[in-house]
Order: C-alpha cells, then structure tokens, then sequence
C-alpha cells in the first residue's frame, strides 16, 4: 500500500524533473532553410519574390517603358491578398518584392498608401516646424506607372497522417493609367508533410 508521504514523494519528483527541463535556444543562419510545421514560411516568402521579381524584370514591358520614356518605370507594389488555408502575412511577402524591385536598380518604388500618408503628415509638420533651408516642398511626388497587385492561394489534400499543401502564387503588375495588364506572373510551391 502506498502512503501519502510516498504519494507526495513521488509528485515532488516528478515535478523537480518536469522544472529541470529547459529549453536551448540556437542562433542559425537567417538565410538557412528550417521548416518545422510545413505552413508558409519566411523561405518561401524569400524565394517567391526573388524568383517573381527576377521573370517580371525579365519581360519586354520593361524595355519598352525605358524605350518609350527614357528613364526607369515607378512601381508601387499594392495589395496582395491571402486566399490561402492559413494566416500568411502578406507585408513581409509586399516587402521581399519591393526588396528586390530596389535592388534591381531597372524600377523605381515608391511607397504604398499606408506609409505614404506618414510621409505626407510629415512634410505638413516641415512646413511649420522646420527651417526654409530644411523643408521638404510639398506636391513633389513620384507618381506610380504601375502598380503590383496579386493573390496567395493554397489547397489542401490530407488523408490521415499524410498532407500535400499546395501554394500558388499569382502577381499582375498594371498600367496606372490605361489599366492594360503588362505582366502576369505566378508561382507554385508544393511541400509534402507526414506526421
């Protein structure tokens, strides 16, 4: 027969070896791959827009703006709704693109309607606040030639343990002023998950 003491006992160390477990912590390469759940992850986000970014560049829509215009076309990269099974956040996808939009050094970006607006309220508050030497003007803008608009979706075939995601990415980029679509791109990336 087991007695309290013994009961107790045995709860005290169980409870000692439950809070001696402790959790390691490494730090690892941001550009190193690690897919832990098989959900939409900062990899994918990463290489979608690298390799979008790069086919967009590659099109004749380019080279017949700077022909026609004579100077780099300016993006503004818009929305990008998530039709996906899973919350994705679409901001850090909006900004790997505009990452490499910017570093291509072949499009100008300006920024999007959110941040544009911080923008704004800050010249407003120049020309109150700030020197005539240090005001920025107002009404000097780059306007946007085209905007980046797109769609995450995904489906799901799951039987038991086993579960294929499919993702499909689909980016348009569009003319600002005639709405002609000049590019259509889209990605897919496909994990296989078994639990």
């Amino acid at each position: 027969m087991t007695t309290l003491k013994q009961i107790t006992g045995l709860v005290f160390m169980v409870l000692l070896v439950a809070s001696c477990a402790t959790r390691k912590v490494t730090r690892v390469d941001p550009a190193e791959q690690i897919d832990l759940s098989g959900r939409w992850n900062d990899v994918d986000s990463r290489q979608v827009a690298e390799q979008m970014m790069h086919d967009a560049l590659s099109k004749p829509w380019l080279e017949r703006f700077t022909g026609r215009q004579e100077r780099p076309p300016v993006v503004i990269v818009g929305v990008v709704i998530n039709r996906s099974h899973e919350h994705i956040e679409a901001e850090t996808f909006i900004k790997d693109i505009e990452r490499e939009f910017v570093n291509s050094g072949r499009v100008r970006v300006v920024e999007n309607d959110f941040f544009r607006e911080k923008l704004r309220e800050e010249r407003a508050q120049q020309q109150v606040n700030a020197s005539l030497a240090t005001q920025k003007r107002l009404a000097r803008e780059l306007g946007a030639d085209f905007m980046l608009l797109g769609t995450i979706n995904s489906t799901v075939d799951q039987y038991r343990k086993e579960k294929v995601v499919n993702y499909k990415i689909n980016l348009e980029l569009v003319n600002l002023e005639s709405t002609e679509k000049v590019w259509i791109g889209d990605k897919e990336i496909k994990k296989y998950i078994k639990n």
